[in-house]
């Protein structure tokens, strides 16, 4: 989606948002309960105040952290909602959809003490690329830092402009990191290989490229490239019962995309839209060895964030896929049978405003950030939690 329409619909409905946080808050309080198909829920405020919060991770004593796209990383206490800002981020370019995006936590946490983190990354000349990184999270009382820090990945090449930096970092069951990225309002270099944009690309934990990597060695492919031809991947996820890489972009003409994302497979973008018709949408895509998408939306709902169910608090919603949306401000669950999705419920829409970022919680809660310029995080858990 472009940046200039997602400001505009910000400021438009920024106090109508502020209100619905309130009732949301309210409501929680009360314990409302929500209705769905197979599970009745509530919602509970856990932090507010945040600043178009981005992305989260759990860590094994149940606190978490929040980034802020405006470049600031917090380590927040599940019990009070205390927020706490961890020191040694590294510069981070703040234009439009630029900033710091994703954070994830290594499953070894308690022995290496490292995180690993997405965000736009300044270059030359007022330019910017899509860079990971990797640091100690030293849990130092109120002085919580990063040390240690390294970038294990820089997209190539950088590029001016503020659109399109992706990003989500996914650990596969093989230890390797899946970094998704945007095509940088640069839609014809996405079906170009010899660079990263619009691709999702694969390294080790340290920066190293796997073997197995589907361009590794093929001359002028970026030999980091999972898979190619995407617009804007914002959402991104593993699936635990198969280990298979699913992920959301937005298309901006129009439409959007939920993938099953295969190596060496090509997605399409831009010759391939769910947009609107005459856009540059090819009907012969499969024929030509382009990969089809799972699921769309049309008109946009610009899908961001994105989790597999595998909790226990919800045992219905088991293997279901939630993506939050920021234009239709809501979550959305879908239900999946075979690797197809059956059917689509909205669970929450517009109670909280725009919904940036999906996470299921250590004890099964589903926990969502608001995009918001005071944004929070609230969870979803069954009545009476």
């Amino acid at each position: 989606m472009g940046n200039g329409r997602r400001i505009a619909a910000g400021i438009a409905a920024s106090a109508a948002l502020a209100l619905a946080t309130a009732v949301a808050t309210e409501r929680a309080d009360a314990q409302q309960v929500f209705d769905s198909w197979a599970e009745p829920f509530v919602i509970q405020p856990v932090a507010t105040g945040l600043s178009f919060p981005w992305g989260m991770a759990f860590l094994p004593d149940g606190s978490f952290l929040v980034t802020e796209r405006p470049g600031r990383l917090n380590l927040v206490a599940p019990d009070t909602g205390t927020v706490t800002e961890v020191a040694g981020v590294p510069e981070v370019y703040t234009d439009g959809q630029g900033g710091l995006l994703d954070v994830i936590v290594d499953p070894d946490f308690a022995t290496t003490g490292r995180i690993y983190f997405s965000y736009a990354e300044p270059g030359d000349n007022g330019t910017a690329g899509t860079a990971a990184a990797s640091a100690r999270l030293v849990l130092d009382g109120d002085a919580p830092r990063l040390e240690d820090l390294d970038v294990i990945f820089r997209q190539e090449p950088k590029v001016a402009g503020g659109e399109g930096f992706g990003s989500r970092i996914v650990r596969g069951d093989d230890g390797n990191l899946f970094v998704t990225l945007g095509e940088r309002n640069q839609p014809a270099l996405a079906q170009d290989t010899s660079n990263h944009l619009g691709s999702v690309v694969r390294v080790s934990p340290e920066g190293e490229v796997p073997a197995d990597n589907p361009f590794f060695g093929q001359g002028a492919s970026r030999p980091e490239i999972w898979s190619f031809g995407h617009s804007n991947v914002q959402g991104a996820d593993v699936d635990p019962a198969s280990g298979a890489l699913w992920t959301i972009e937005h298309d901006s003409r129009g439409g959007d995309e939920v993938n099953h994302n295969l190596a060496g497979h090509n997605y399409g973008w831009p010759r391939v839209s769910y947009g609107v018709p005459g856009s540059g949408s090819d009907p012969d895509a499969e024929a030509q060895g382009l990969e089809p998408a799972v699921y769309g939306w049309n008109p946009s709902i610009a899908p961001t964030g994105l989790v597999f169910y595998d909790g226990d608090l919800f045992p219905n919603w088991r293997g279901n896929l939630f993506v939050g949306s920021l234009t239709a401000q809501a979550l959305v669950r879908l239900e999946l049978s075979n690797g197809e999705v059956m059917r689509e419920e909205r669970l929450i829409q517009g109670e909280l405003g725009s919904i940036r970022d999906v996470s299921v919680g250590p004890e099964g809660a589903i926990y969502l950030l608001t995009d918001h310029p005071s944004g929070g995080v609230f969870r979803l858990v069954p009545p009476e939690s």
